[in-house]
């Protein structure tokens, strides 16, 4: 079941009370509440949960319709405000409208449906603004979230930088130790690929000019050294003494973490 509209009514003739009572008496969706007073409907406002609409005689003893309407604005500024007044009043209440303290006045005597449309129409008025405000919050909560998924999202680019420079270092320093070594080291992927080597592999073996990775092994190494790593498919760690260029080596070939699949380490170390 929707929740009732709560409308709190305020003049100081009960009649006029019974009159508005009276006239939503066949709105099932208002839950009217009366006061015969400001100060009285001013309690009612702190002792009621939202009341959407609050409708005000403008004639009062002690605190007026524009004085009650006013604190209203200032307490409670989601709850519309209409005022009934004699035309004798109209320039009091326009310049409430004009501040924003009345949404909107009628006369007295009211034409109740003419009362009936406008209490309609206000409330579609602050349910629109409800809805945009709803939406406002939810925009905000999003782009909240969204500027903290950037946030986040600079901080990781950040990370992921500093460690891929990080890996950078490490990799050219590798490389520098592995150029400075007298002897010969290289790397080859299980597509039986050269993928790396130092400054001392590629003297010993340029492979046209142009060095030699890239390029698959067989066709880089003698006939003994590729018969020396085809040995890896059935020994841990087979090792020779080889002859290139008239110097003689001893070779040893390594599998990478004892897998296949990641590719092995070819040494030539000289004698």
């Amino acid at each position: 079941m929707a929740e009732m509209i709560k409308i709190l009514c305020v003049d100081d003739e009960r009649n006029v009370l019974k009159a508005l009572r009276r006239l939503f008496m066949d709105e099932d969706d208002y839950d009217i509440i009366i006061a015969e007073s400001g100060e009285e409907g001013l309690q009612a406002l702190e002792e009621e949960k939202d009341i959407r609409l609050g409708v005000s005689d403008y004639r009062m003893p002690g605190m007026n319709g524009v004085e009650f309407l006013s604190q209203v604005c200032e307490k409670w500024p989601e709850t519309i405000r209409i005022v009934l007044s004699g035309y004798a009043d109209t320039a009091a209440v326009v310049e409430a409208i004009n501040l924003g303290q009345i949404y909107k006045f009628i006369p007295k005597p009211w034409n109740d449906d003419e009362l009936k449309s406008a209490i309609s129409a206000a409330l579609q008025h602050q349910e629109l603004q409800r809805q945009n405000n709803r939406l406002n919050e939810e925009l905000q909560k999003k782009n909240q979230q969204l500027e903290e998924i950037n946030e986040n999202l600079e901080q990781l680019v950040v990370k992921r930088t500093e460690a891929l420079e990080i890996r950078n270092r490490v990799l050219q320093i590798s490389q520098g130790v592995l150029d400075v070594l007298p002897v010969v080291v290289f790397g080859i992927d299980p597509e039986q690929m050269i993928v790396q080597c130092n400054d001392y592999a590629c003297e010993l073996f340029p492979f046209g000019g142009i060095g030699p990775l890239g390029n698959d092994r067989r066709e880089v190494f003698s006939v003994a050294i590729n018969a020396l790593i085809d040995r890896l498919e059935t020994e841990r760690a087979p090792k020779a003494q080889l002859t290139v260029h008239a110097r003689k080596y001893r070779a040893e070939v390594r599998r990478l973490h004892e897998t296949l699949t990641q590719g092995m380490v070819l040494v030539l170390i000289p004698e």
